[in-house]
């Protein structure tokens, strides 16, 4: 009629078949019904399915396959359930550090969420809705949940609520929180929305009321990637010590991580940046002490042996330390946690 297409884009997508690649049919009883998974299931699981499935290709569907995505959609909910879980309390107008302010860690996963957000941009431009459900998977399982979630419990957990620490860590779950909800919204709309909801109120935001009527994050020009080689090797190291640790609990030596304490030897630049970042190790290992010694002449790699940690347990922490019991007024726990404990005792006073 108006000599052009009434449309932009065509998107063609293949058969949905079964686990064995068979074309669906009542009738050999290899059907999945929509109606019974999202009765079974719910609609984020369809969902779901639909989104992580390359629709280029034949698109498989069984109860095994909708069973490995119920996994994967508990896995991105309990991720944003822990960066909501810990910002209680967190007003982000008052509480937000600067990005300068932030300790490195928490800038690490901030460069790492402006790099999921340039992919799933991306991605959705492409309409590949797979892809972003792999990055937000890979995100979510791996970056945050194996490496970032475990390494800042302990700063969360033990540090005053007002300090400088945790409200560097509760910042970068601010972030994350709030663009993962922005994120999953065109492909987990409830569950998105539900995030949103939760997130602690920016009263100098004036937030949309839905997450669907907000605007896509953008990549932050001002962060700095330059952190994330340096943390990658890092995290190439503690894979070796974890292995290390596992080994020392087969024989006994260790019960927990945090009765270890930790002796690593390296040469050449793998020292240079241990040595540089000795003072967070113990915490990136998530061990009570860390001794970082130049390799012998002649030794390559790095060289990894667990101890047995010096000191005494803290009763609050569970880190190990010499220092337990040199304040009277809290003789069973560290020298990390008696300020924490003074600061909370002044805040209730």
């Amino acid at each position: 009629v108006h000599g052009r297409a009434p449309y932009k884009t065509v998107l063609t997508h293949g058969w949905t078949v079964d686990a064995q690649g068979k074309a669906m049919h009542k009738s050999t009883g290899n059907a999945v019904p929509p109606d019974e998974v999202i009765k079974d299931s719910g609609a984020e699981i369809l969902r779901l399915w639909c989104a992580s499935s390359n629709y280029f290709d034949d698109m498989r569907c069984s109860a095994e396959i909708l069973q490995r995505v119920t996994d994967g959609y508990r896995k991105l909910r309990n991720t944003s359930r822990f960066a909501l879980g810990n910002l209680d309390g967190f007003d982000p107008a008052r509480d937000s550090l600067a990005e300068e302010e932030l300790l490195e860690i928490d800038r690490w996963a901030l460069a790492e969420l402006d790099v999921v957000v340039r992919k799933v941009r991306k991605a959705y431009e492409a309409y590949e809705f797979h892809t972003v459900y792999h990055t937000l998977y890979n995100f979510s399982t791996v970056t945050l949940s194996a490496r970032y979630f475990d390494i800042i419990k302990d700063r969360l957990y033990t540090f005053a609520q007002r300090s400088p620490g945790r409200r560097s860590a509760q910042t970068a779950l601010y972030r994350i929180a709030q663009s993962l909800a922005c994120m999953l919204a065109p492909i987990l709309a409830f569950t998105a929305d539900e995030i949103w909801e939760n997130l602690p109120a920016d009263e100098t935001e004036q937030r949309a009321a839905s997450v669907h009527l907000g605007t896509f994050p953008e990549a932050n020009q001002q962060t700095d990637t330059t952190v994330i080689p340096e943390w990658e090797r890092l995290f190439e190291i503690r894979e070796d010590v974890l292995r290390a640790l596992e080994e020392s609990r087969t024989a006994k030596l260790i019960g927990s991580s945090l009765e270890a304490r930790v002796e690593i030897s390296a040469a050449g630049g793998a020292y240079e940046l241990l040595e540089r970042y000795k003072d967070q190790l113990r915490y990136i290992f998530i061990v009570s002490q860390v001794d970082v010694l130049p390799s012998e002449e002649g030794a390559s790699g790095v060289v990894i042996k667990i101890h047995p940690a010096a000191g005494e347990k803290c009763e609050r922490c569970w880190n190990y330390s010499t220092r337990v019991g040199e304040s009277s007024r809290y003789p069973t726990v560290c020298e990390r946690c008696v300020p924490a404990l003074e600061e909370i005792e002044r805040e209730a006073g």
